[in-house]
């Protein structure tokens, strides 16, 4: 059972800050998140397009702007459960809650912090047959240890980010790398579809294009797919299969928890995004109300707004000070200590 103050349903942005604000507050966070990275969309689907609208950055790259939210609540030491989807949750005779996790992770927490953008994230599978017989045995739709790949034939279907990122990277892993597409345009950051072409011009990367997977072939494992391109049918042997057609956001079983939904969003008070359950805060892109706006900055302020309240709920009676951190510094749980440089007080004679 793993137990912290604040227990947080998605690492995209406004979770990930959240642990920054709750760490001021002396609050420790634990985040749950179907995906296996941190950084929600920001890093599953354009860590390498920019974002134009986060205060003092006139322009960050998502990637980039995950990182240093991950750098930044570093020093509170939050804890991650990733490759989950939070399932279900029972309210104890505490008020408190348990959480669980499709692969039965439970976690325990007397406050429930739903940041989970625009719900959990499933790939979009390809319409193949008998594609679900292959998952888990060559079929993936996400990379958690590229390890797996080392010395094996790998195929690649996609023209995102991803399938970019992922055949660059595995080509130096795998010992071969094909990459197919339905078209020749890839939508992707230049620099990368520069190098994949790099890549194949020195046989590091086999590219196919205008091409369809249309069939997978194997007994227990996959052992090849069928490529149509132009008509003509072909059969490539192959370790791996990697569709990454990106991902279809859905509020999946957190739409059964008994909070209030409206057009698949959860509805929250503008004071602090607390649901219609106490206890359970919704924010970010998840949550909706009256001139609710889908941006990361203001995830940002509804998480700060959150964390107020959290912190009354958890110590009744105790007045928090709000300092600035300029004054206050910031102490982090690692026994880090961050703050400005003492004024000099010295005479002018």
């Amino acid at each position: 059972m793993i137990k912290t103050d604040i227990l947080i349903i998605g690492a995209g942005p406004t979770g990930l800050f959240t642990v920054f604000e709750a760490g001021l507050l002396k609050l420790k966070c634990h985040l749950i998140d179907a995906l296996p990275q941190p950084g929600g969309q920001c890093s599953e689907l354009y860590p390498k397009k920019p974002i134009y609208d986060i205060p003092g950055f006139p322009e960050i790259l998502a990637g980039d702007l995950t990182g240093n939210l991950l750098e930044q609540g570093k020093q509170f030491q939050p804890g991650f459960t990733l490759g989950e989807r939070a399932e279900t949750i029972d309210k104890q005779e505490d008020g408190s809650f348990i959480v669980t996790t499709n692969k039965g992770t439970q976690h325990h927490a007397p406050i429930v912090a739903i940041a989970g953008g625009l719900g959990s994230f499933e790939p979009r599978k390809p319409k193949l047959e008998n594609i679900e017989k292959y998952e888990d045995k060559g079929v993936n739709y996400f990379i958690k240890d590229p390890e797996l790949y080392r010395d094996k034939k790998v195929i690649i279907a996609g023209g995102g980010d991803s399938a970019l990122d992922w055949a660059i990277f595995l080509a130096d892993v795998a010992s071969s790398v094909t990459l197919v597409h339905r078209r020749n345009e890839f939508r992707g950051a230049l620099d990368s579809v520069e190098k994949v072409q790099e890549l194949k011009l020195v046989n590091k990367i086999n590219l196919i294009t205008p091409a369809e997977v249309t069939a997978l072939h194997g007994t227990d494992h996959i052992e090849g797919i069928t490529i149509t391109k132009d008509g003509e049918e072909s059969i490539l042997e192959t370790d791996y299969f990697i569709p990454l057609f990106g991902l279809s956001p859905k509020l999946g079983p957190i739409g059964d928890w008994g909070l209030e939904i409206e057009k698949n969003a959860i509805k929250v008070n503008t004071v602090d995004y607390q649901t219609n359950i106490d206890g359970i805060f919704a924010i970010g892109d998840v949550n909706t109300y009256e001139g609710k706006l889908k941006l990361i900055l203001c995830g940002f302020h509804e998480a700060t707004l959150m964390c107020q309240s959290a912190y009354k709920i958890l110590n009744p009676g105790k007045k928090f000070v709000l300092k600035y951190t300029t004054v206050s510094g910031i102490d982090g749980f690692d026994g880090t200590r961050k703050e400005s440089p003492k004024a000099v007080v010295k005479a002018i004679v």
